[in-house]
């Protein structure tokens, strides 16, 4: 018995020296008595830099906005017109406000009507040439010179050269200073942002 105690002692013995073997690399050196590692580095250095830049910034130009004109009143006969236009140079805007004369004849002829004057609103309005050839073709002429009815058709059909004209027929002829003026000022910028665009 005595001798298997001291084969079990052995083997255990045996064990710890091979776990002992094994963990001594683990451990390792102590570093207490080991030196710091000191380095030093000096460096010089000189930079000579010379540098040309060059910046160039393309922004829009400046906006030409066209102007609103208010036409909110439903009892004017104007219309507004406005409209702009931009190029990289010049930027124009303008406005106008333009009356429009069917509007101002159907006002008149209400106006008349209801103030009790039957015939002179309707003289009004045949101061269209379509509404007097329908009238003519109707059979109710308008008034000519305080006559109505067929009096007056058979004035209207002597004096010819009295009747309203359509206005579509001589459009030229027919145009105001005003108007030919904005139609020349409009042609004359439209020609010069023509140039501007080339």
């Amino acid at each position: 018995m005595l001798l298997l105690s001291v084969n079990g002692m052995n083997i255990m013995l045996k064990k710890l020296l091979f776990l002992f073997i094994l963990f001594i690399p683990f451990v390792g050196p102590t570093t207490a008595g080991a030196e710091p590692i000191v380095t030093e580095s000096t460096t010089d250095s000189t930079i000579n830099s010379n540098s040309t830049s060059e910046t160039t910034v393309n922004s829009p130009p400046p906006s030409a906005i066209a102007p609103s004109i208010n036409s909110a009143n439903s009892d004017l006969c104007t219309v507004g017109v406005s409209g702009a236009v931009q190029t990289q140079i010049l930027g124009i805007s303008g406005a106008k406000m333009v009356r429009d004369m069917n509007c101002e004849k159907l006002k008149n002829a209400k106006t008349l009507y209801d103030m009790g004057m039957k015939v002179a609103a309707v003289s009004v309005m045949c101061q269209d040439p379509r509404v007097f050839n329908a009238m003519m073709d109707a059979g109710t002429p308008c008034p000519y010179d305080g006559m109505i009815g067929d009096a007056a058709k058979a004035a209207w059909i002597a004096n010819r050269d009295e009747q309203p004209e359509d206005p579509q027929s001589n459009i030229i002829k027919d145009m105001n200073d005003e108007t030919k003026s904005t139609l020349f000022g409009g042609g004359l910028v439209g020609g010069l942002l023509l140039l501007l665009l080339l």
